[in-house]
């Protein structure tokens, strides 16, 4: 099975503009855009036939053409990754049995959390999309909550019940536990990895798909697969040691910049 994994990147962010340039520095001082990062994650993934940046500006395509990466311009009108990702694969004229949707604000992604993931779709006939779940241990924990006790919007966390069906997502942290953990503990609350699976005839009718009303209060998309009760797959991956954030918000920069350091990741 053909597996295209497509990296959608745009500048207009509204918590963050530009956030695909900006620079992350890794262990020893190198700086890198974030979306060179992303790319570079992608790559690693064994099992990939195809990896492209999915952009709608010129911006991002010049400095991704610069380090060697394929890009597809794409429409301003998507309004989302996973629509983008949508275009992409069409520009591209199909023909991929499983696309990735590997967003470009997570260089941190270790390699087998995609190669799990695919994974896991393949051995799921009844499922069209899948994500990428995992354990939050305590530290992980007390940060989501640290950033909502602030205002900042942190990683997203994932229910899901028998058989890894997804119940819901949300920016909140989820489920409610009314206890502290130690910063090494396991906890019940699992991090959203913000990398998605499909089929292809579920990601071609995406976009034709009404958004509804938690979608647009969570702003998250997978949510325009559950509101109508079509089944997400969650895939629970192991950290094997690696630590592993998302860049939501400015703040960010320097949490990602001390795991690169922390993990000796140039």
């Amino acid at each position: 099975m053909s597996v295209l994994i497509v990296i959608p990147a745009r500048f207009a962010s509204t918590r963050y503009p530009g956030k695909p340039l900006v620079s992350l520095r890794g262990a020893h001082g190198q700086a890198r855009t974030l979306i060179r990062r992303s790319w570079e994650a992608a790559r690693a993934v064994k099992g990939a036939d195809r990896v492209v940046v999915a952009t709608d500006d010129d911006r991002i395509r010049t400095e991704a053409e610069g380090f060697g990466a394929e890009v597809v311009m794409t429409s301003p009108a998507c309004r989302n990754g996973t629509e983008r990702c949508a275009e992409a694969h069409a520009a591209l004229g199909g023909g991929h049995d499983i696309v990735v949707n590997l967003q470009g604000d997570a260089p941190l992604t270790p390699h087998w959390f995609v190669e799990d993931l695919v994974a896991g779709l393949r051995g799921d006939p009844g499922a069209d999309i899948a994500t990428p779940v995992l354990r939050c241990d305590g530290r992980a924990l007390n940060g989501f909550l640290a950033d909502r006790r602030a205002g900042r919007v942190g990683g997203t966390t994932a229910v899901f019940g028998e058989g890894g069906r997804a119940l819901y997502f949300s920016k909140e942290v989820i489920p409610y536990t009314g206890r502290t953990y130690a910063d090494e503990e396991a906890t019940p609350v699992f991090h959203h990895v913000g990398v998605y699976a499909f089929r292809p005839a579920a990601l071609t009718a995406y976009p034709g798909w009404d958004i509804g009303p938690l979608e647009t209060l969570e702003g998250l998309e997978q949510l325009r697969f559950l509101e109508p009760g079509r089944p997400v797959l969650c895939v629970e991956v192991e950290a094997r040691g690696r630590q592993f954030w998302e860049l939501n918000n400015p703040e960010d920069v320097a949490r990602i910049e001390a795991m690169l350091a922390a993990m000796g990741i140039a």
